[in-house]
C-alpha cells in the first residue's frame, strides 16, 4: 500500500505559481519513490528469512542421535587395507565384504521385517542403483522387442520416472501410473510397489495383478522408526537402503534380498558394468554401524531413540487451483510439488527428515502459510489439509 503522507508533504511545499502539471509530477515522484522503499523492505524481509529445503529426503534427524554415540565406534582404515577390487572371489556378489552379508542378515532377524533364509543379498552403491540393477536383471533375458513399461501407483516415489528413462534403455522405459496401466496383448511389465510408500506413508501392495506382471518391493521405509513391524516381507525382490535405516546417506549403501540366483546375478553384472562393485571403504563403515544397531551395542535402543520416531513425510494437499509448491516458495519454503509423484499441483511433499532447527523454523512459518492459503482465490472447500 503506498503512502500518502509523502505525497500531500510534497504537494503541500509545492509554490502556488508552480504549474499543476509540475505539481503533479512531483506527487507521482514521491509516490514511485515511497513504492520502492516498501519494495525494497519487503524484499530485505524475504532475503533476511532463511530458506528452509523440504524437497530432498536427507537423512540428518539421524545426526543428532550420532553424535550422542561420539567416537566409541569409530572406523580407522589403514593405506594398506581394503586394495583389491575383489572382497570375496568365491561369491556371486564378489565385490561384498562377507561381513557385510552376515550383518545384512543379523539385522533383519533382529528386527523381523526381511525373510533372508534362502535368500541372495546384492549391495548396491544405495537404492537408486538397485532399482536400474533389477530393472536390467528382469527384462534382460526376456531380450524385449520394445522397451518394457515400468509403473507404479499414485503418489509414487518421484524419482522413478527418471531412474527408468534416463539411460533411454531399450530394455525399459517409465510405463506411468499403475492405476491407469493398460496391459496389451498380455505384455510384460514391472511394477514398483513402495510400501510404506513415499510420499504418502501408505502401506502397499501391487496394483495391476497380472500374470505377466513382475515386481519389485522397495521396503526402504519398512523399519520400526516408520511403522510398525507386522511381520517379515517375504517378496522376489526386495530393496533396502541404510540412509533411511540408520541415515547414512553419505556412505551409499543398499542392499537386495532376492529370491531367483539368476536374477541375483544378472544384478550383480549391471553393478560390475556400471560401477565395478561397491566401495569398501562404504562397506567397513555399514558393518560396525549394522553390528552395532542388531547386538544393541548403543547406549540406547537405535530404534527407540527419540530423534528416530518421527514421520518421513507430510504429504499436504490445498484446494485444486492452487500451486502449493509456488506457495510454499514464497514463504522460502522449498518443497517437491504433487506432480513429480503422478499428481495435481495442488498436492507437495514436505521432507521432514531434517534437523529439528528447521522443523521448528517451518513450525514458526505455519501461521503464515495457512493464511495465505485461505485467502487464495479459488473455489470452496477447505483451503488445505495434512
Amino acid at each position: 500500500m503506498v503512502n500518502t503522507e509523502a505525497a500531500v508533504v510534497i504537494d503541500n511545499s509545492v509554490p502556488s505559481t508552480v504549474p499543476a502539471s509540475v505539481a503533479a509530477a512531483a506527487v507521482a515522484v514521491a509516490v514511485e519513490l515511497e513504492a520502492n522503499k516498501t519494495t525494497e523492505l519487503m524484499l530485505t524481509n524475504l532475503k533476511q528469512q532463511s530458506i528452509l529445503d523440504f524437497d530432498k529426503g536427507d537423512p540428518t534427524m539421524y545426526e543428532a542421535y550420532w553424535k550422542s554415540i561420539g567416537d566409541d565406534f569409530k572406523i580407522t582404515i589403514s593405506a594398506s587395507k581394503a586394495l583389491s577390487y575383489f572382497a570375496n572371489p568365491k561369491s556371486f556378489c564378489w565385490f561384498m565384504l562377507p561381513k557385510l552379508e552376515r550383518e545384512i542378515r543379523n539385522l533383519h532377524n533382529y528386527v523381523g521385517n526381511a525373510v533372508v533364509e534362502g535368500r541372495h543379498i546384492v549391495v548396491g552403491n544405495g537404492s537408486s542403483q538397485l532399482i536400474q540393477a533389477a530393472l536390467y536383471a528382469l527384462a534382460e533375458p526376456l531380450d524385449p522387442s520394445s522397451p518394457i513399461s515400468v509403473v507404479s501407483a499414485a503418489p509414487f516415489y518421484s524419482c522413478y520416472p527418471q531412474i527408468a528413462d534416463y539411460m533411454r534403455s531399450g530394455l525399459f522405459k517409465w510405463g506411468g501410473d499403475a492405476h491407469a496401466y493398460v496391459d496389451h496383448d498380455d505384455q510384460p511389465y514391472i511394477e514398483m510397489v513402495t510400501s510404506p510408500n513415499n510420499p504418502d506413508g501408505e502401506l502397499r501392495g501391487p496394483v495391476v495383478n497380472k500374470t505377466n506382471g513382475m515386481l519389485v518391493h522397495d521396503l526402504a521405509y519398512y523399519w520400526p522408526q516408520y511403522t510398525a513391524i507386522t511381520k517379515p516381507a517375504d517378496h522376489d525382490i526386495m530393496l533396502f537402503t541404510a540412509s533411511k535405516c540408520t541415515g547414512h546417506a553419505g556412505s551409499r549403501i543398499g542392499w537386495a534380498i532376492v529370491k531367483d540366483s539368476h536374477v541375483a546375478k544378472l544384478m550383480v553384472k549391471f553393478l560390475e558394468i556400471s560401477t565395478i562393485g561397491v566401495s569398501k571403504e562404504a562397506q567397513l563403515r555399514a558393518i560396525s554401524i549394522l553390528e552395532m544397531i542388531s547386538t544393541n551395542s548403543c547406549p540406547t535402543n537405535f530404534f527407540k531413540s527419540p530423534t528416530s520416531l518421527l514421520d518421513t513425510y507430510a504429504w499436504m494437499k490445498a484446494r485444486k487451483g492452487i500451486n502449493l509448491e509456488e506457495v510454499m516458495k514464497e514463504e522460502n519454503i522449498r518443497v517437491r510439488g504433487g506432480r513429480t509423484f503422478g499428481f495435481p499441483s495442488n498436492y507437495a511433499r514436505l521432507s521432514i527428515l531434517g534437523r529439528d532447527n528447521d522443523f521448528d523454523q517451518f513450525l514458526k512459518r505455519l501461521p503464515s502459510i495457512f493464511k495465505r492459503l485461505a485467502h487464495s482465490k479459488c473455489c470452496s472447500s477447505p483451503a488445505y489439509e495434512l
